[in-house]
């Protein structure tokens, strides 16, 4: 089956996040339900259609801010070349890292890819060094990734609120990261994973396998609430606010029926 369309019926919650009286969240539901799953390796088509094993890897990741920055060099320090197919090259000093055209820190592209991105037939393993790193060492990607890399295709969004009263707060909204995520170019991808039936096959449900990252951009007590609404719609959920990407049969029945 073709990608799905952009724009379809979705279900939505909202509530005042317990770690920031000033804020309150929006989540997209019906992505968060979703069985999507990443595929690297397995399936995903790359991006671009001329480079079909880089994923989504292919233009590096820009980052967030320094912080974030500042926490991935932390741990490209630690690589080593048997963990990063380009060791010899990224491991100058900040060699690993370049400016974009609109002065933004980012990842440096090698050979047509990031230079992170580990090729096939690499024998330290195939895909990104700092995610392979954590997978060996015990961490989490969520740690070692920017930013970017470790949120797609979860989304993140703020904007101010004015209630008309006077008074205004920070709604956060957690959804899904489809093509206009990327800006205009977005929609000159040739593949992209969140809106494919071909990543929509798992088991667990976004907000569960996806728990760790929920996590960090919500806090723990956001993701509770959070989880135990997606609970209530996984069970009460009606078939036209399924995800349209994945299988039918995933939609549950309410309890007691």
């Amino acid at each position: 089956m073709p990608e799905v369309p952009l724009d379809f019926p979705r279900a939505w919650v909202e509530f005042d996040d317990p770690g920031d009286k000033t804020q309150r969240f929006k989540c997209d539901l019906t992505w968060l339900a979703s069985r999507w799953s990443c595929i690297f390796g397995s399936g995903c088509q790359g991006i671009y259609a001329d480079r079909p094993h880089d994923g989504c890897c292919t233009l590096g990741a820009h980052f967030s801010d320094k912080a974030d920055e500042k926490r991935t060099k932390q741990f490209v320090k630690l690589l080593g070349p048997q963990d990063w197919q380009f060791y010899d090259v990224g491991s100058g000093k900040n060699a690993w890292v370049e400016t974009d055209e609109e002065g933004d820190r980012k990842t440096a592209v090698h050979e047509g890819g990031c230079i992170f991105l580990n090729r096939p037939g690499f024998e330290g393993g195939e895909g990104c060094a700092l995610h392979g790193y954590a997978l060996r060492h015990g961490h989490h990607f969520v740690e070692t990734k920017p930013n970017v890399c470790w949120q797609l295709p979860i989304r993140r969004t703020f904007r101010e609120i004015d209630r008309g009263d006077k008074t205004s707060y920070t709604e956060v909204t957690i959804t899904e990261y489809d093509r206009r995520g990327w800006g205009e170019g977005g929609h000159d991808l040739d593949w992209y994973c969140s809106g494919n039936t071909e990543a929509h096959g798992a088991k667990e449900p976004v907000y569960l396998s996806s728990a760790r990252e929920l996590i960090e951009l919500m806090g723990q007590a956001g993701y509770d609430i959070l989880r135990a609404h997606c609970e209530e719609f996984e069970q009460a959920r009606q078939p036209l606010l399924r995800h349209p990407a994945d299988p039918s049969d995933r939609v549950k029945k309410p309890r007691g029926s």
